[in-house]
């Protein structure tokens, strides 16, 4: 009998855990294949891929990102394969199963919860002809008659009992260009109502001394990114801090580790311990934040403690040793859109790498779908579920919202223009949420979201809107442009998206000039000992209307007479970084 274990991964490079466990749970009983493809692939690929597999029983793994894609594939490839037992598993069906199994006839068996003990006994019964299904706890099927069994649930797995998902020796060459996944734990301590995870009561853990050998053979097999699944990783200090200090001990010099943490409850000398020893880049932190509205945080059973979580928050930032990617969730219970303007313009200060604004999806199994009326809530009637509405935040404030996550993703998000985006929200408009909202608005009203755009286009179009919304901030926002335009760059830029402001005559005499004085540009560039070949191939120079070292210095614009600077660009030789910026200043004693 042979098994195929199929899944629509999100993007190429995700690889799925879940089919791994599985896997590794029933290969030495069970002839299994993995057959990995994405939301992107047409179906028919699909479909033809897994008919040329020949598979006697085919199981996918299900979730919000893929359940209708999923369907289809299901639907083709019975009618190819009536024959072919189909199997269901994942989050997105272990809830409503009964729904599930009447909404598509043409899948034969549903595994709800862990799959691994579940889908080795359901294997065990399909191979030995008994189909004893009543036996097997944790599935749904269909009776004789025709009528959706749903059995009881399977006790948890003990942990250390399921074979690691990390060894198989196909993986090796993908894991340097993949994601790779990885859990220490299973569950978590809160009850999010609007997350599966509230669902499950308690927390397990893997062996520590099996958490480290197989990350240490991850590390060592040319892994780059390892995301931990883990719902809160520090909910158990110790535990979170011996894992740390090994991975700072081991990470090879080239493996980054992205962890989900709850910041408020992270304690000082955890923060002191990673500012000292944590080597720069190799953590990153996600933090959800979701909503600072206490009255929502209360509804939805989060116990959040905002100043704290402020706290760790600028720890962290100021040791510079962790990127922070912090998490909003628009459409929560009782948050109206200027409760969620404030929610914005709290977390927005504190300065995180990356902030995700998301919006709340109304997910099977969870607390804030079953009490939907309660709240007015309209929503999408099939995966993601995602919110239309509800009593306090109608369709057209979730429109002007999604205004503003849409220029936050294109600029904040993507650090495609980090200095200009902060000097315009500190100078020119009232808080961070006003210039997202007033860009994201008037990007929609010049159509830009329906066509492409080059990186120059994101420049250009940002300019247009500052010159409309802020004009009396456009000159300094546009040196800060250039600036961030150039540090976009590896190779020197082809093409400009602004006119040069200096004349022909005045770039030759400042590229003369740099030559002549390369100290007028500081001692960093007068150590590159550029010739003039080498200055005009490598440099690109323009002018710009504030003191650029001041700047490059602490950050400050600062603007008026005689701050004017000139603008120097470096483009390594061997392209390894992004250029390099120096200043010259425009004064009469660099001139003579």
């Amino acid at each position: 009998m042979k098994t195929v274990l199929a899944t629509l991964n999100a993007k190429y490079i995700h690889m799925s855990l879940a089919l791994r466990y599985l896997k590794a749970y029933s290969e030495k009983e069970f002839d299994i294949e993995l057959a990995e493809y994405t939301i992107k692939d047409p179906a028919m690929n699909v479909v033809t891929d897994l008919f040329r597999r020949a598979p006697d029983v085919v199981g996918f793994s299900c979730y919000i990102w893929n359940i209708e894609e999923t369907i289809g594939i299901v639907r083709m490839l019975k009618k190819i394969r009536p024959d072919v037992r189909v199997v269901l598993g994942g989050p997105e069906v272990s809830y409503d199963t009964q729904y599930w199994m009447e909404r598509l006839p043409e899948v034969d068996f549903i595994v709800m919860g862990e799959g691994e003990e579940t889908l080795h006994h359901l294997l065990t019964e399909l191979r030995d002809g008994s189909n004893k299904f009543h036996f097997v706890f944790g599935i749904a099927y269909r009776g004789r008659d025709g009528a959706v069994v749903l059995n009881p649930g399977r006790p948890k797995a003990a942990l250390d009992d399921l074979p690691s998902p990390h060894y198989f020796a196909d993986d090796v060459p993908q894991l340097p260009t993949r994601v790779v996944y990885f859990e220490t734990s299973r569950g978590c301590p809160f009850s999010c109502q609007f997350c599966l995870s509230s669902i499950e009561v308690g927390v397990r853990y893997f062996d520590i001394e099996r958490t480290k050998r197989d990350l240490l053979h991850l590390i060592r097999s040319g892994a780059r990114l390892i995301k931990f699944v883990d719902r809160t990783f520090n909910i158990k200090r110790d535990y979170a801090l011996e894992i740390f200090q090994f991975l700072i001990d081991n990470h090879g010099g080239s493996c980054v580790f992205q962890f989900e943490i709850t910041a408020d409850i992270m304690r000082p000398e955890v923060i002191a311990f990673l500012s000292e020893h944590a080597p720069p880049g190799v953590f990153r932190f996600e933090i959800g934040v979701q909503s600072t509205n206490e009255e929502t945080n209360e509804i939805i059973q989060r116990r959040q403690n905002f100043a704290k979580l402020s706290r760790t928050v600028t720890m962290i930032k100021e040791s510079g040793k962790i990127d922070q990617h912090l998490d909003l969730i628009a459409g929560l219970p009782e948050e109206n859109y200027e409760s969620f303007r404030k929610t914005f313009n709290d977390v927005f200060a504190l300065g995180p790498e990356e902030l995700q604004l998301g919006f709340l999806k109304m997910l099977r199994g969870t607390g804030v779908r079953a009490r939907a009326a309660d709240y007015g809530y309209v929503y999408m009637d099939h995966a993601p579920y995602e919110i239309l509405g509800n009593d306090v935040l109608p369709f057209s404030d979730i429109v002007r919202i999604k205004q503003a996550e849409d220029v936050l993703e294109k600029y904040w998000n993507a650090h495609r223009a980090d200095a200009s985006v902060r000097y315009l929200i500190d100078e020119a408009f009232p808080s961070a949420w006003d210039f997202f909202q007033g860009f994201g608005a008037y990007w929609e009203s010049r159509g830009w979201e329906r066509i492409g755009h080059q990186l120059e286009d994101l420049f250009s179009r940002l300019r247009e809107f500052v010159a409309m919304e802020a004009a009396a901030a456009l000159p300094a926002a546009e040196g800060l442009m250039k600036l961030d335009y150039f540090r976009q760059h590896k190779y020197r830029p082809r093409k400009l998206w602004w006119d040069m402001s200096l004349s022909p005559e005045e770039h030759a005499f400042w590229m003369r000039r740099l030559v002549e004085r390369p100290l007028d540009a500081g001692e960093p560039f007068a150590a590159l000992r550029l010739s003039e070949r080498e200055l005009h191939k490598q440099v690109m120079i323009d002018r710009v209307p504030f003191d650029l070292a001041a700047y490059l210095a602490d950050g400050v614009v600062r603007v008026g007479p005689g701050t004017d600077s000139l603008l120097v660009a470096r483009f390594s030789a061997d392209a390894e970084r992004r250029a390099d910026i120096y200043a010259m200043p425009l004064s009469s004693a660099a001139v003579i």
